[in-house]
């Protein structure tokens, strides 16, 4: 049972609709956002905001990430990849929820079941990917990916209870997908019940692994 749960990327569409169910059920919930000066592109705020926090979280839920860092849409083709569009993908999808799983060792308990939980990317998988481009948003998913699994290996070695997967919640209607319409949009408050009814649903034979909003795997 979740009874207290650590949300970062409050603010946004899918992780204030997150923190809003927690709440509903009672959970005492902490969130922390760019509001509340934690900003993945700025590495230092990250260690900052989570050394004040007491250990104890049942549940850290990571809900923040780009679709595009300083460009105006995803790539298309390869010549349209630049560096630093790469880079500003890699700090915000990749590189700031390694730095927040470094501190998971320290927050979750080892005595009882706790969820490490990342919104990734169905396009981040290699595997199912049978449309090309989207090269920075895609890349910076599939190493947020690789991070994930082998996060999930060195828990179980203290955390035995543990779970740390990545988790694609499907296309949902929020500022991030405006301009990129689509046919089977869920609502933000729909994808928070379909997120949290898979998180409810892990074991610690789950750990490392990739799953959809519906609890299915997805393919590396």
């Amino acid at each position: 049972m979740t009874e207290r749960a650590l949300i970062l990327g409050s603010t946004g569409g899918i992780g204030r609709a997150i923190c809003a169910a927690l709440e509903a059920r009672g959970v005492d919930v902490t969130g922390l956002s760019r509001a509340d000066g934690m900003d993945f592109a700025r590495p230092e705020s990250v260690e900052t905001a989570l050394a004040r926090l007491e250990p104890g979280f049942d549940l850290i839920f990571v809900a923040s990430g780009i679709l595009t860092g300083v460009a105006e849409r995803p790539e298309k083709s390869l010549k349209e990849v630049s560096a630093e569009e790469m880079a500003a993908q890699f700090a915000v999808n990749a590189i700031g929820p390694a730095l927040v799983l470094r501190h998971a060792a320290r927050l979750l308990p080892r005595d009882r079941r706790a969820v490490f939980a990342a919104l990734s990317a169905r396009v981040g998988s290699i595997g199912d990917n049978r449309a090309g481009g989207w090269y920075s948003y895609r890349a910076s998913k599939a190493a947020l990916n690789q991070v994930l699994h082998t996060g999930g290996i060195e828990l179980a070695r203290t955390h035995s209870h543990a779970v740390c997967v990545a988790l694609h919640p499907g296309t949902v209607a929020t500022r991030f997908t405006a301009d990129f319409p689509a046919h089977d949009k869920h609502s933000p408050e729909q994808a928070a019940e379909h997120l949290l009814a898979v998180i409810d649903g892990l074991a610690p034979e789950d750990t490392g692994q990739f799953f959809d909003w519906k609890g299915e795997r997805v393919a590396w």
